[in-house]
């Protein structure tokens, strides 16, 4: 146990980290200075050490168990970042509906895309990882159109002109907003 408490432990800080370098160069610093600390609470963390397996989230293994994550509804539903936060009663059809995302929470996203799939992918990550991920589950997905496809637009601005091109066209984009 000591082990998966340790690997745990090591891959959170480890993401949160290249998640804060890259919402440093987004221009969005509080965002990845706060970002995923629900992961440190017990709902989330105390699974999170359980289902460790070191290669994906501790949230799949979870789900295949139990049918659905706890730690992962109580994630989703505190982090902004999160396209699955952004769901609410529509008064036109009286269903759930996708919400239109702000851009700073796309951004960190983005960051948080990025930053998973080079924690997991570790030496098999390219710039194109994080769309091919993107693009494999893309028609599951509940997600506004338009936040769909600025992430795409991102990803694949990544995965085209590198990080260096991408970081200073959403540094220029959030001057815009």
């Amino acid at each position: 146990m000591l082990k998966k408490f340790c690997g745990h432990l090591s891959t959170v800080a480890r993401h949160r980290h290249k998640v804060l370098v890259h919402c440093i160069k987004a221009g969005i610093v509080w965002r990845g200075l706060t970002h995923d600390l629900s992961k440190f609470s017990p709902t989330e963390f105390i699974p999170g050490v359980k289902y460790y397996q070191g290669t994906r989230s501790p949230n799949e293994r979870e789900r295949e168990i139990y049918g659905a994550s706890r730690a992962w509804m109580h994630h989703k539903g505190r982090n902004r970042h999160h396209f699955e936060y952004w769901t609410d009663y529509s008064p036109v059809t009286k269903q759930m509906e996708p919400v239109k995302m702000p851009t700073v929470f796309v951004i960190e996203m983005f960051c948080d895309r990025v930053s998973a799939s080079k924690i997991y992918g570790k030496e098999s990550y390219t710039d194109k990882s994080p769309l091919e991920y993107f693009l494999k589950v893309k028609s599951k997905r509940v997600i506004h159109p338009e936040t769909s496809d600025l992430l795409e637009k991102l990803l694949t601005m990544l995965a085209e002109k590198g990080e260096d091109a991408t970081f200073d066209y959403i540094k220029n984009m959030n001057k815009k907003d």
